[in-house]
């Protein structure tokens, strides 16, 4: 009986000690093993195997969402740690809520177990005081138009800060920017204002082009309208003056011509009489007309060139008496002169306007 009871108990401390001293440890985690209340140590992935009642795990207070829980297994993956928002006071005094998300990664276990008390709380506070930081070192349109900036400050101090921790912080990222309202009301209105702004200036840099163009345009125009109108004056002249030109040669053709068929036809002095009444009829169409025959201008020519002879024998007569010469001849200018007296004479007696028979026909 009492051999019994031994071998149960003996069996029992087996089972006990193959349930905890058997440990398997999942992929991209490990444990932290103690032997004796002391770091011994880490434990990969797979199964590990633990002296009873001498090695021991150590658990790690880690945070879950909104809550923190104690686990043995630390997690050696990319972790995000998601913070609710924070009041914050930026450079120029603006309240502002602030949210943030941090992502961080446990490189080392055994330091982030031994150097800090609660890995998670001391993320959290230590995110939070350097937003508070950053933040209040911005004016209220740096932190909304330089989140990157932001970010990366937050990176940096938080990684410096965690290193000794075993904690390595990849990214930081405000969540979001929570301005009170009255600051959105004027942000909105100045957003208003600005857009109404830009449209004006848009509207007033458009209006701008559209002059100019129009100018260019009416200027365009005009120089192309100038120059038409030269070109056609141009062409009008030129026109006019080869009409001109072909009139003239036409009349000196035509002068040729008469010329010559008057020449060739032996015109009678009859002929060119009667022409010569034909074109005083054609001349005297109308009233308030004056013609001097032909003949008249012959006489007249005739009584000029007699008042010329006379003067120039009046001073000769006026002279001392010279030895009287033998006679002789008329000379043929005194015969001349004495002609054309009488053809004047006989041509003022004629009407100005007489029949000429016309010339003898061959029958």
């Amino acid at each position: 009986m009492g051999l019994t009871i031994v071998l149960l108990f003996l069996a029992a401390a087996v089972v006990f000690a193959m349930v905890t001293g058997v440990r398997i440890v999942p992929q991209a985690k490990v444990m932290v093993v103690e032997r004796l209340g002391k770091f011994h140590r880490v434990a990969s992935s797979g199964l590990n195997i633990l002296i009873p009642f001498m090695d021991s795990p150590r658990a790690m207070e880690m945070r879950a969402g909104n809550r923190f829980t104690r686990n043995t297994l630390v997690d050696l993956r990319e972790q995000v740690m998601g913070f609710e928002t924070v009041q914050v006071i930026t450079h120029d005094n603006v309240n502002m809520e602030v949210g943030s998300v941090i992502y961080y990664q446990i490189v080392d276990p055994s330091r982030a177990l031994y150097q800090v008390e609660n890995l998670a709380l001391a993320i959290e506070q230590l995110t939070m005081t350097n937003l508070r930081n950053v933040m209040g070192g911005l004016t209220l349109d740096q932190t909304l138009t330089s989140r990157e900036t932001v970010n990366t400050k937050l990176r940096m101090v938080l990684d410096e800060a965690t290193e000794k921790w075993g904690v390595k912080v990849t990214r930081v990222e405000l969540r979001e920017i929570e301005p009170p309202q009255a600051i959105k009301s004027a942000m909105a209105k100045q957003m208003t204002a600005e857009r109404e702004r830009r449209a004006e200036v848009t509207k007033a840099e458009g209006d701008k082009a559209a002059a100019i163009l129009q100018a260019e345009g009416e200027k365009i125009s005009r120089i192309l309208r100038a120059e038409a109108e030269r070109d056609a004056e141009i062409a009008r002249a030129e026109g006019h003056k080869r009409a001109v030109m072909l009139e003239a040669e036409g009349k000196a053709e035509a002068t040729r011509l008469t010329f010559e068929a008057i020449h060739t036809g032996r015109a009678t002095p009859e002929v060119l009489a009667l022409r010569y009444l034909e074109t005083l009829q054609e001349l005297g169409k109308g009233d308030n007309k004056m013609f001097v025959p032909y003949e008249a201008t012959t006489a007249l020519g005739s009584i000029a060139m007699l008042k010329e002879v006379f003067a120039n024998e009046a001073p000769a007569a006026a002279a001392p008496e010279a030895p009287r010469l033998p006679a002789r001849a008329p000379s043929a200018a005194a015969m001349s002169a004495q002609a054309l007296a009488r053809n004047a004479a006989a041509n003022a007696t004629l009407p100005a306007t007489r029949r000429v028979q016309p010339p003898p026909s061959d029958e």
